[in-house]
């Protein structure tokens, strides 16, 4: 790959085989080569600028969890080598709660979980994140519920005014990576299928899902057929009825050895006004950041696997509301 080093073969090579580096083999130097000085790293969570910041998150995630793997089981992915790639990478991490840190005292508890980067990578290096990892999965196997964990690390952080604020239109930094991904069929199916689900065409997936689906949901929620996808979709537009959708990114692949899949970046912008996967409305504005990844097959969307971050959701809710004590 031009400006590439050339050890990797490809784009899907040289994602995993910096993920490995850095994490399982401690390269976390490396991070000064493969990230900019003021690269922004968006999650739910939070907005961090440069590889300093992220260098710190690193370790202090490590520290926790020292044994923490990821293992990469997808890259799909749009761009070439001169306008550059945006990868969407989907991992399973395993780790061990070993260490006290931000998820509370240690509990030895063995965690698996999925996360979602969308990386924008030119000549080498990375230059514009997005990622979510599965916050509600985490949080539930050391013994929180989202909701309890988000209050608590109010607290924690300092209170209302002090604490780590939540990615949100308003506390998001520039793109520097403005792409809208390919125009593959493919993508553009799993777009308009979202579309018309978050626009209350519920039918879509009886009519686009395959009867037999495999779904992998936030929460770590494992789960098969078309009423598990009615119920899950269901209950997070039902909690923000009036909140605008958007879809930021979409790509769409047809690759050798792989179904046709595609992989979705989208946010839904509004106030917590139904009830639904949230609970009781509480009127509060929330920003919702979410990403797909989605396969297709001879009878449908045969695989679906979604994210967003359910603690960083409770966080603003309870921010706005005050609900801290």
């Amino acid at each position: 790959m031009k400006g590439f080093d050339p050890r990797w073969a490809d784009l899907p090579d040289y994602i995993i085989g910096i993920t490995k580096e850095i994490w399982e083999e401690r390269g976390i130097h490396t991070l000064h080569d493969y990230y900019g000085p003021d690269m922004p790293v968006r999650s739910p969570a939070s907005v961090v600028i440069g590889n300093q910041n992220v260098i710190g998150a690193t370790m202090a995630t490590l520290a926790e969890f020292p044994d923490r793997t990821l293992l990469g089981e997808d890259v799909i992915w749009s761009g070439d080598e001169e306008a550059g790639f945006l990868s969407s990478h989907r991992l399973l991490s395993t780790a061990t709660h070993a260490r006290d840190g931000m998820y509370g005292k240690a509990t030895g508890k063995k965690l698996v979980y999925r996360i979602i980067a969308d990386c924008a990578v030119r000549d080498n290096a990375i230059y514009d994140e997005w990622l979510i990892r599965d916050q509600g999965a985490i949080v539930r196997q050391v013994g929180w519920e989202p909701k309890d964990f988000a209050r608590d690390l109010i607290v924690r952080e300092g209170g209302p005014e002090s604490c780590v604020k939540p990615m949100t239109p308003e506390t998001d930094a520039p793109a520097v990576y403005t792409g809208r991904g390919n125009d593959n069929e493919w993508g553009a199916k799993y777009a308009d299928i979202l579309a018309r689900i978050m626009g209350a065409e519920f039918w879509a997936i009886e009519r686009e899902y395959d009867r037999a689906c495999h779904l992998e949901h936030p929460g770590g929620v494992t789960s098969h057929g078309r009423p598990a996808a009615d119920q899950f979709w269901l209950g997070l537009r039902a909690s923000f009825p009036s909140a605008k959708f958007e879809i930021h990114h979409v790509i769409g692949r047809d690759d050798p050895l792989f179904p046709p899949r595609t992989a979705l970046r989208w946010s839904l912008h509004g106030k917590h006004d139904g009830w639904g996967a949230f609970g009781t409305p509480t009127g509060a504005d929330v920003f919702v950041l979410g990403m797909s990844h989605a396969e297709f097959g001879p009878w449908g969307l045969r695989r679906e696997y979604v994210l967003y971050d359910e603690a960083a959701i409770w966080k603003q809710i309870i921010l706005e509301t005050g609900d801290v004590a």
